[in-house]
C-alpha cells in the first residue's frame, strides 16, 4: 500500500526546528517533508480532519484538532525506551463520509497487518467505525472498549453519525464483536432502555460513579480490549473544555491518563482513537490539547513498558484452582510472575479442543477472593453467557 495516497504532511504551523532536542518530536518519524518509512515501527499516529459526522456547529473546530494536539504533544519530553513511532500526517477525507470510513479501514488494517498500532487523533467519534472495520478480515472476534459520557446508540437513520456510531457497530455484518465495554457514561444523560439493552447482550456497562469508586478495578477491563475508542467528552469540562460535549462532571485528567497508561500496557490492544476535540471551544492556552497530549504520552509510555503477558502455557504464571462446590465446580486463575496481573479461564460450554476450548479473561485479585468465598465473579458469568 502506498500511504502517500492517503496522507498530507503535518501543518506548516508546527516548526520542529524551534523545539529543544529533548522534545518528543525529535524521537518521532514525522511526515513533514516526505512520508517516512514504516518498516520496524511500533506505533503510527494518524491525524484526522474529518468532521462531517459531527453536529454542524462543531465541524470547523474538529477539523483542526489534530494540528493542535500535535503542537502540545511534540513539546513534551521523551520518556523511557527506544521509540519507534511514526506520524503519518493528516488523513485525507474521502469525497463522502462513507469513503473516509472505508479509507481509514484500509489504512488501519494495513498497519495492523504489519504489527503497527494505529494511534488516531482528532475527528468526530463516528470515525471509530473505520477503526472497527479494520478488524473485519483478521479472522478473530474482538473486544471493544468505548469511553464516553453517553452511549451513542441513536438509530443511524434518524441521528447524526457521531451519536449513532455504536448502534452501527453493533449491527455491522459480518459480526466479529465478542465483547463490548462502555466506560464512564453519566446515568442522567442516558436512557434506561439503552443500558438495559447492553446488559441483555451481556456487555459490561461501567458508569462514571463506579469508575470513581476504584479506578484500579478498571485495569482488567482495559486489559481485555483489542480496540479503544475514547470520546474526550467523558472528561470533565474543567480539564477538557474543548470537548464537543463537555460536562461539569466526568473523568479527571489524571484518571484519563491512568486509563491510557493501562491501555498502553495491554499486550492485546492493537488500535486506539481519541475523538471529539473541538479547537473552537478550547481555551486560549489550549488546555484540552495539552490534556490529550499528556494522555497520548502516557499511552506510549505504557506501550513501551509492556510485559508480554500472552502465552499462558509458559512457566511465567502461577495457577490457582478454586473449588466452588456448585456450577461451575472450579475456576482456574492465572497470575503472572512478571506483571503480577490476574486472569481467569472460562471454558467453552461445547468446544473441547483447539483454541476455542476456553477464553482467558483479565480479572483482579478481588475476583480471585470472590471465588474463594464461593461466589462466581460477574465477568466469568457474562463471558460464559456469550459463549453459549
Amino acid at each position: 500500500m502506498d500511504l502517500k495516497l492517503f496522507f498530507d504532511p503535518i501543518s506548516r504551523e508546527i516548526d520542529l526546528s524551534k523545539l529543544p532536542t529533548s522534545a518528543l518530536a525529535h524521537s518521532i518519524y514525522i511526515n513533514q517533508e516526505k512520508m517516512p518509512e514504516i518498516d520496524d515501527k511500533d506505533i503510527a499516529i494518524i491525524g484526522l480532519q474529518e468532521s462531517r459526522g459531527a453536529e454542524s456547529e462543531n465541524q470547523d473546530g474538529i477539523s483542526r484538532s489534530a494540528t493542535e494536539i500535535r503542537k502540545s504533544l511534540y513539546q513534551l519530553k521523551k520518556g523511557s525506551g527506544n521509540f519507534r513511532v511514526v506520524d503519518l500526517g493528516n488523513f485525507r477525507n474521502g469525497p463522502e463520509l462513507e469513503d473516509t470510513y472505508q479509507r481509514l479501514q484500509e489504512v488501519c488494517a494495513h498497519l495492523m497487518e504489519q504489527n503497527i498500532l494505529p494511534l488516531i487523533i482528532g475527528g468526530s467519534h463516528d470515525l471509530d467505525i473505520g477503526q472497527y472495520m479494520a478488524y473485519e478480515n483478521q479472522d478473530k472476534i474482538i473486544t471493544l472498549l468505548n469511553i464516553d459520557n453517553k452511549l451513542d446508540l441513536t438509530d443511524p437513520k434518524t441521528g447524526i453519525p457521531s451519536q449513532s456510531h455504536v448502534h452501527r457497530i453493533f449491527k455491522h455484518d459480518p459480526n466479529f464483536l465478542f465483547n463490548y465495554y462502555q466506560l464512564g457514561h453519566q446515568s442522567y444523560l442516558v436512557e434506561e432502555k439503552e443500558t438495559e439493552l447492553l446488559e441483555k447482550l451481556y456487555f459490561e456497562v461501567v458508569r462514571l460513579g463506579m469508575v470513581k469508586e476504584n479506578i484500579k478495578e478498571l485495569e482488567p477491563i482495559v486489559r481485555d480490549a483489542d480496540m479503544v475508542s475514547f470520546d474526550i467528552s467523558a472528561i470533565q469540562a474543567h480539564y477538557c473544555p474543548g470537548a464537543t460535549d463537555a460536562k461539569v462532571y466526568g473523568l479527571t485528567g489524571e484518571e484519563a491518563c491512568q486509563i491510557c497508561w493501562y491501555a498502553g500496557l495491554n499486550d492485546k490492544l492493537s488500535s486506539i482513537g481519541f475523538y471529539e476535540y473541538d479547537v473552537a471551544r478550547d481555551t486560549e492556552d489550549r488546555k484540552t490539547a495539552f490534556v490529550l497530549a499528556t494522555m497520548i504520552w502516557y499511552f506510549i509510555e505504557g506501550f513501551y513498558n509492556r510485559k508480554g503477558d500472552k502465552n499462558f502455557r509458559s512457566n511465567d504464571y502461577l495457577i490457582y484452582e478454586v473449588a466452588l462446590g456448585g456450577e461451575p465446580s472450579t475456576i482456574r486463575f492465572y497470575k503472572s510472575k512478571i506483571s503480577e496481573k490476574w486472569w481467569m479461564e472460562v471454558p467453552h460450554p461445547e468446544e473441547t479442543s483447539g483454541f476455542l476450548r476456553s477464553r482467558m479473561v483479565p480479572c483482579s485479585y478481588s475476583d480471585y477472593q470472590m471465588a474463594q468465598s464461593g461466589e462466581v465473579p460477574h465477568r466469568w458469568i457474562t463471558t460464559y453467557s456469550k459463549m453459549i
